[in-house]
């Protein structure tokens, strides 16, 4: 039945050579989004778009496609070469990584195996899913190319991949030899990614094909106007603790902090803004302490008898400085109410009864230790608005008195943690 109706599809696609528009104008990055890189790792050249390779980051189109035809064409400078492009992709990496949920179609060379190849794979990632056209021998859902039309390094290679109603199919150098169906997105951004090699693209041309609304266009996540933090690469644009650098380093594209003393500042100060970052526990933590239950109005719980309300947890503790001030630091912890809370000013006797309760979290969202969590974290004037994981665990609230603006800062607290997807938008 599938082979039947995908055939159906393609067939009755509109003939090639109509409706077509670049993607890539050819002398700058106009139209292109830097979501995860570094400033230096993507560069329009000589009619081309040139990737350094690093770090693992991507660039994607500044708008949303839900069904069309793209060409492009790609050549790597090594033997052994890695990138990729993402079709139907969310706007933000996935949590952790520095890949997005899409359908990949494969830009390497120079690897064979009987699970992947060189020669044009499309396969599913970090949340997206899809049936392959022919089974995967090891039940991936990665579809393997019928034939080898892959050229090696220093020569072009051409893509035609064609996206049509969940269905996407990729012609590698004219002919089709891979493709899928039952995608899941069905709409969603065209990303470039970098994977450890340099790689050069051009002539990226689009030809959108008929749509009628479609039930999946709300599938993608389409935040857009974030710029990376952090660019994956080194420390620029942070200020490593005098004396105790060693204490922040690279983790692949991530931050790594042994919990050792010192806190890592921006460089730059900022006001109103949201603020994105993965963050994962690392290490044992600092051992088994009881910690107070707090309740809705921020304040400590007690048993029937009087006595402080406690709960043993293995402590491991961090957070975020807001607007260079440490009262307006959102805790991450493993306290029984959860990250999220601000203890300046829940612990603050002066403030008012609504302001402490307002910044006790409304709810415990933090994944299992060794799991990558997500912040979205929303500054306007003096209100806090927190989303860990999904849930809103503080919704705008107050912080009176917090400064206008100010750098941005990881907190060390003694706990191993690492830090990823640092963006921003102002």
């Amino acid at each position: 039945m599938y082979s039947i109706i995908s055939t159906v599809l393609l067939a009755s696609a509109p003939t090639m050579g109509e409706n077509w528009t670049d993607l890539f104008n050819g002398q700058n990055l106009a139209g292109w989004v830097n979501v995860n890189g570094a400033d230096s790792t993507w560069r329009a050249e000589d009619g081309m778009i040139r990737c350094t390779g690093k770090p693992t980051c991507l660039l994607r189109t500044d708008r949303m496609y839900e069904d069309f035809v793209l060409e492009l064409e790609w050549m790597h400078h090594e033997k052994q070469g890695n990138a990729g492009v993402f079709v139907w992709s969310d706007a933000l990496p996935a949590p952790g990584v520095p890949f997005s949920k899409a359908i990949e179609v494969q830009v390497m060379i120079g690897v064979e195996t009987d699970n992947y190849t060189s020669e044009g794979d499309i396969f599913s990632i970090w949340g997206a899913t899809m049936t392959p056209d022919r089974p995967h021998p090891s039940g991936w859902a990665r579809c393997l190319p019928s034939e080898a039309r892959t050229k090696g390094a220093g020569e072009w290679n051409h893509y035609t991949i064609t996206c049509r109603d969940g269905h996407i199919s990729l012609a590698v150098n004219g002919k089709e030899v891979s493709g899928g169906y039952d995608c899941n997105p069905r709409m969603g951004y065209i990303c470039l990614e970098a994977e450890g090699t340099p790689i050069d693209f051009r002539n990226l041309r689009i030809r959108e094909l008929p749509e009628s609304p479609s039930p999946w266009a709300l599938d993608a996540n389409d935040a857009t106007g974030f710029k990376p933090l952090f660019n994956g690469l080194n420390f620029k644009g942070w200020k490593k603790p005098d004396g105790q650098e060693d204490n922040w380093t690279m983790a692949g594209t991530s931050i790594s902090h042994n919990g050792e003393g010192g806190n890592l500042w921006t460089d730059e100060s900022y006001g109103d803004f949201d603020l994105m970052l993965d963050w994962k526990w690392t290490g044992d933590g600092q051992g088994e302490m009881d910690r107070p239950v707090i309740g809705p109005d921020g304040t400590n719980q007690t048993n029937e008898d009087g006595t402080p309300q406690m709960e043993t947890i293995v402590e491991r503790d961090s957070g975020i400085y807001l607007r260079g001030d440490s009262k307006s630091q959102v805790n991450i912890w493993c306290w029984p109410v959860g990250s999220g809370e601000v203890w300046g000013y829940r612990t603050d006797a002066s403030m008012p009864a609504e302001v402490r309760a307002d910044v006790t979290p409304n709810a415990k969202a933090d994944k299992a230790v060794g799991e990558w969590n997500r912040f979205f974290i929303r500054m306007r004037g003096e209100y806090l608005t927190v989303v860990l994981n999904g849930v809103t665990v503080i919704d705008h609230a107050h912080l009176p008195g917090v400064p206008p603006s100010g750098p941005i800062a990881l907190q060390s607290h003694g706990s191993g943690i690492q830090f990823a997807n640092v963006l921003i938008r102002q």
